[in-house]
């Protein structure tokens, strides 16, 4: 006899975002375990087209969506600045909650979402997608069976063309500039690669002359084994998304690191002192998988203390509090506004 099936989480989109309908809710509509019911936006015009695209049903604003008894959990998709204010009211209404990184602009918002996701017993993530792609886990293997020797200094780069003058990327109070947007994949790719503990020794910004808001920008960091992380990201290059990491033995590249496409194939590159090898990794639809974790949490009930819903929340907080500390730290070069 087959296993029962698991009935689908039933999900409801807060906010009409572009990530939203070019990502998110595709892939999710697509998947056996997720039920979208409903999608609520700002604009009521919107929600209706995107539940004609979706096959679901329109709210006439958030406050609707998190009231129906019929949506268990909720993806949230809102400006950054506004993540933390409806993840709480998400939370408050017994809903489990998925929002885009980075989970709050600070590392005490994302302690406070955390705290009272304990408190109510919910389900609480990010939609952080690299972590869950397994080339990370290939090259971090790679890394414990010694390929590259003992690791000494780790680079990393996710940058991107300017965008378009009223994105909303560029907007200070809505969550904008380079650091939460693209910065914290180099940042969290640091950690993990290299693990806990990581340590800001030095950061620049390059912020708008008008109103200071970060458009590039590297940090220094440090490991508890000493090894040196450099991070670089903005919105003022040629777009790259990629870390390599070196060993007294060899250096490993891993290109396409943060954003890979369903159908792409990875090849990580190993150099050493007379021999370059090459893997090539078979595909993966990372954020697929990233919503499939999601179902099987809130299924499981991994919410305690010891589960691993205690490991995404010490990544997230730790994560902000490299971002606070790049902040705090950083020397400022004022550069034209755009």
């Amino acid at each position: 006899m087959s296993p029962a099936r698991v009935r689908p989480l039933r999900l409801g989109a807060l906010a009409t975002s572009s990530i939203a309908r070019r990502r998110v809710l595709p892939t999710a509509v697509s998947m056996p375990e997720v039920d979208l019911i409903a999608v609520a936006g700002r604009c009521v015009e919107k929600a209706g087209r995107f539940a004609e695209q979706f096959g679901c049903a329109a709210e006439t604003d958030y406050a609707a969506l998190l009231k129906r008894p019929d949506v268990e959990a909720v993806y949230i998709s809102t400006p950054t600045a506004l993540h933390r204010a409806w993840a709480d009211r998400a939370l408050r209404a017994g809903k489990h909650v998925l929002v885009e990184k980075p989970i709050g602009v600070n590392a005490d918002e994302a302690r406070q979402l955390y705290s009272l996701a304990r408190e109510r017993g919910l389900v609480l993530r990010e939609n952080f997608m690299f972590p869950h792609h397994p080339q990370h886990a290939f090259a971090a293997d790679l890394v414990r069976r010694g390929r590259i020797g003992t690791p000494s200094t780790f680079q990393a780069s996710f940058c991107i063309p300017p965008l378009p003058a009223d994105d909303i990327r560029y907007a200070p109070g809505l969550g904008g500039g380079a650091l939460l947007d693209v910065g914290v994949y180099p940042l969290r790719a640091a950690a993990l690669l290299l693990g806990p503990g990581l340590r800001v020794a030095g950061a620049t910004l390059r912020t708008r002359a008008s109103d200071g808001l970060d458009l590039s920008g590297q940090a220094l960091l440090i490991s508890p084994s000493g090894v040196l992380a450099q991070v670089t990201f903005g919105f003022e290059h040629v777009y790259a998304s990629s870390y390599t990491l070196w060993g007294d033995r060899g250096r490993l590249s891993v290109t396409r690191a943060f954003t890979p496409p369903a159908a792409h194939q990875p090849v990580l590159v190993l150099e050493e002192q007379d021999h370059e090898e090459r893997f090539t990794l078979s595909a993966s639809d990372q954020l697929r998988v990233c919503l499939e974790d999601f179902v099987a949490a809130v299924r499981g009930g991994e919410v305690g203390d010891g589960s691993a819903e205690a490991d995404k929340r010490r990544d997230a907080v730790a994560l902000l509090e490299c971002v606070d500390e790049v902040r705090r730290q950083a020397v400022r070069v004022m550069t034209d506004d755009r």
